[in-house]
């Protein structure tokens, strides 16, 4: 039997997950992929444009994930989204708390790295308050609370809490088939539908919708497939190699940022390693930075004065909070999360887009009532 060079594969599943999260950061500040800026788009203006690249997004990603799922490429059982429990509650109050957060921060985790790399100043606080909150809720003070109150809500499942084993198992059917099925078909709808906007086929759309998508699977494939070992020779058990859960992983940036801070300041610690999450943080940032500046849109920018510290410093503590009680962001549920078609990601998909209608609505409110 082969024994795979653990040290090796390690690094080239580090590396390519550097890569693919470059191209994210420069993709998305090329392009201007912003669920965020496409929520305000639809809700300030009625424009539907970059809402229809993030259900493009979406399609790509449910249609490659179910394609990879049926050629057993990537176990849908043993990704970070796999698990039996559906923590609705979790998933609607996170979402919530995020999609208001992430009104008030200016944008999401994604685009809060992106403008990092941009020049922006005030997103790197953003960044680091989202982080720090972020790291509290899974290991401090407010995990106590999370655990003690939302987590106490689930429903258990004798199957993966998926839309496509649900399915299977009520009707008789083989999982496989069922999540090739579901995910060829939702994703279909997804793609349709942003592609039936006139004014959308233009190729700076197609290219954001489709490479973000495209960039989704190539995580799922390093994680799930490059990086998966049926037996580790230390442990004698299966492993996902440079990853913090343990299961195959694909991108997210409210939990990552927390680990990569903590490895940051914990760098001399040998036990603190590099793991898919956290390089790609490095990654985006990098990847943004490098587009801003071949663009000539690198900028300083700082906080405009005393409200606009305050609304991203609540802001970011919103973000840390609801991204890690939902498990997730924009990026981690409402993309890595979708293409698996989990019902916790479904319900944190929801809520997210609800809390963000409502932060509008609320600097609406605080406009028309200043004016």
């Amino acid at each position: 039997m082969h024994t795979p060079d653990i040290s090796a594969l390690s690094t080239l599943v580090l590396g390519a997950s550097f890569l693919l999260s470059l191209l994210f950061g420069a993709l998305v500040q090329r392009t201007h992929f912003c669920t965020m800026g496409a929520i305000s788009d639809v809700v300030n203006m009625g424009d539907w444009t970059r809402m229809r690249q993030w259900g493009l997004a979406i399609g790509v990603a449910m249609v490659g994930f179910a394609l990879m799922a049926y050629a057993g490429i990537i176990d849908p059982t043993k990704t970070i989204h796999g698990g039996n429990r559906w923590l609705w509650l979790s998933s609607a109050v996170g979402g919530a708390l995020f999609g208001f957060g992430m009104v008030l921060s200016s944008g999401c985790g994604s685009k809060t790295l992106v403008r990092v790399g941009g020049g922006s100043l005030k997103s790197l606080v953003v960044m680091l308050v989202m982080g720090f909150t972020a790291f509290a809720t899974m290991k401090g003070i407010t995990a106590v609370v999370r655990v003690a109150t939302v987590d106490q809500v689930a429903v258990d499942f004798a199957s993966t809490a998926n839309l496509p084993y649900l399915a299977a198992a009520a009707l008789g059917l083989s999982p496989a088939l069922t999540t090739l099925c579901l995910g060829l078909g939702v994703g279909a709808v997804f793609i349709v539908w942003a592609l039936r906007g006139e004014d959308f086929r233009r190729l700076e759309n197609l290219v954001a919708g489709i490479g973000v998508g495209a960039i989704i699977l190539g995580m799922w494939w390093v994680s799930g497939h490059l990086g998966h070992v049926a037996e580790h020779p230390d442990t004698l058990e299966e492993a996902f190699l440079a990853t913090n859960s343990g299961r195959a992983e694909a991108m997210s940036f409210v939990a990552p940022v927390a680990y990569a801070l903590d490895w940051l300041m914990f760098f001399s610690d040998k036990s603190k390693v590099l793991t898919l999450g956290i390089v790609s943080v490095f990654g985006v940032i990098a990847g943004s930075a490098l587009m801003a500046l071949w663009s000539r849109s690198f900028r300083w920018e700082g906080f405009g004065g005393t409200e606009d510290v305050a609304n991203h410093l609540v802001g970011a503590v919103l973000m840390g909070v609801g991204g890690v009680t939902a498990m997730g962001c924009t990026i981690g549920q409402g993309l890595t999360g979708l293409s698996t078609l989990g019902l916790n990601s479904l319900v944190a998909f929801v809520a997210i887009l609800a809390g963000a209608t409502m932060a509008f609505r609320y600097q609406m409110w605080r406009l028309e009532r200043m004016a």
